[in-house]
C-alpha cells in the first residue's frame, strides 16, 4: 500500500525563510519521486504513523538542509489531487511558514537537491513545482 495512492497520503509542507524576508528553494534531481528540475520548497514531507505534524516538520527541515527550526507557523490545509505517472493521487497537505537558521543550512541530501536558494518572493526561480504556485496564491497575503 503506497499513500498518496492506496490511501490519502498526509504531508506537511513547508515554506521556510530566514525572518528577513528571503525563502528557501531547492532545485529537485531527477531522483526524486517527480517534478525533475523544478523549484520548490525545502523540509516537506509525508506525516509518517506515530509522528505528529509538527515533528514531522522539524525532521523534515532537519533532514533536507541541515537548520534548526526556530518558528513554526501554521498556514492552512490543501486537499491535493493530482496525476503522477498516469495514476491518480490523493493528498491532505499542512502548509507552514517556518523560520529557520540561515547559518546551518547546506545540501545534506546531494542525490536529491541539485541546488539551495535563498530568494524574495518576487525572484523565485522556474520552472516552480506544480503546486507551488497554488500554495504561493493561496496564502499570499501571509507572506512579505
Amino acid at each position: 500500500m503506497k499513500k498518496g495512492f492506496d490511501f490519502i497520503g498526509n504531508a506537511a509542507v513547508t515554506l521556510c525563510h530566514d525572518g528577513q524576508g528571503k525563502y528557501l528553494l531547492g532545485l529537485r534531481s531527477d531522483q526524486c519521486r517527480d517534478e525533475h528540475n523544478r523549484w520548490d520548497p525545502i523540509g516537506s514531507g509525508g506525516v509518517e504513523f506515530g509522528d505528529t505534524i509538527e515533528e514531522t516538520v522539524r525532521k523534515e527541515v532537519k533532514e533536507e538542509c541541515g537548520a534548526d527550526v526556530i518558528h513554526i507557523e501554521y498556514l492552512g490545509f490543501r486537499e491535493v489531487f493530482r496525476e503522477q505517472s498516469g495514476t491518480q493521487t490523493h493528498w491532505i497537505q499542512y502548509d507552514y511558514l517556518v523560520q529557520i537558521d540561515s547559518q546551518q543550512v547546506r545540501i545534506t541530501e546531494p542525490d536529491k537537491c541539485l541546488e539551495l536558494r535563498w530568494c524574495q518572493i518576487d525572484e523565485f526561480p522556474e520552472p516552480l513545482h506544480s503546486q507551488f504556485p497554488v500554495f504561493l496564491a493561496k496564502y499570499k497575503n501571509k507572506l512579505t
